[in-house]
């Protein structure tokens, strides 16, 4: 079988991170999650409340909602092609998610607190416009379950994206028995996973005077990760598709 040389150099990089994504939490992802729990106890119920309300409601509009269509696929042609419009895609959002955190994080508390939601749609129209660029049918059911699984990926602890990543292999094959009621969605432990991880680095975030910088910073980092992981998640489909009967090529991903 032929790939080309980026086909070559992208699944090598894929395969450190598939590796990276089954890793047994060490001893920082421990101390980490510790760390975090202690915070929460820490953070008002109101502030609880407000970030927990928010992403419900992400998780609706994902699901039923059309604010996050991007129109047809695009065509997709070679790997190389699409993922170059992709990485402009995602120096666009980082961009655009660091100037907005450094202005919410001038703001104070309450304009900070405000930026979660503001955040999440960023984020969430970033993965959209990725999930249409690998030729995804982003207004299928199925599809943008996939999304909510890679936003999960990118903001979970170690423990929690391994079971993640465990339900995202081999896609084609399990999204045929998927259950199309949206209420079967553990939407509980997604918000929780999701909090818990977001908090750590965003409350720093509420402190004035540093408010701004910190913003600007952690917006950017957190729009790095998202990118990236939503580039290997559409990569292990587009490598796994071709590994399937039928298909012009065949190539083994387990590791």
């Amino acid at each position: 079988m032929h790939f080309s040389t980026y086909e070559e150099n992208t699944r090598l990089e894929l395969l450190k991170w598939q590796h990276k994504m089954q890793k047994r939490p060490n001893f920082v992802d421990r101390t980490s999650k510790a760390v975090q729990d202690k915070i929460n106890n820490i953070i008002p119920d109101k502030v609880h409340q407000a970030i927990t309300a928010t992403i419900k409601q992400m998780i609706r509009a994902v699901l039923t909602g059309a604010a996050f269509t991007t129109g047809i696929p695009r065509e997709r042609h070679s790997l190389e092609e699409i993922e170059t419009e992709v990485k402009n895609r995602i120096e666009f959002y980082k961009k655009a998610s660091a100037a907005e955190g450094g202005i919410t994080g001038a703001g104070g508390f309450l304009l900070a607190l405000a930026e979660f939601p503001i955040l999440i749609g960023i984020k969430l129209k970033l993965l959209f416009e990725i999930a249409a660029l690998y030729g995804r049918p982003v207004n299928d059911y199925k599809e943008r379950l996939f999304i909510l699984h890679i936003f999960q990926l990118a903001f979970s602890s170690q423990k929690q994206r391994q079971h993640v990543f465990s339900q995202m292999q081999d896609w084609q094959m399990k999204s045929q028995h998927l259950p199309d009621d949206i209420h079967q969605f553990d939407w509980k432990t997604f918000q929780q996973e999701y909090r818990d991880y977001i908090d750590l680095a965003k409350m720093a975030q509420l402190i004035p005077g540093i408010g701004a910088a910190v913003g600007v910073i952690v917006n950017y980092r957190l729009l790095d990760k998202l990118g990236k992981t939503a580039m290997n998640a559409y990569r292990m489909r587009w490598f796994e598709e071709r590994s399937l009967p039928g298909a012009k090529s065949a190539i083994p991903l387990s590791i």
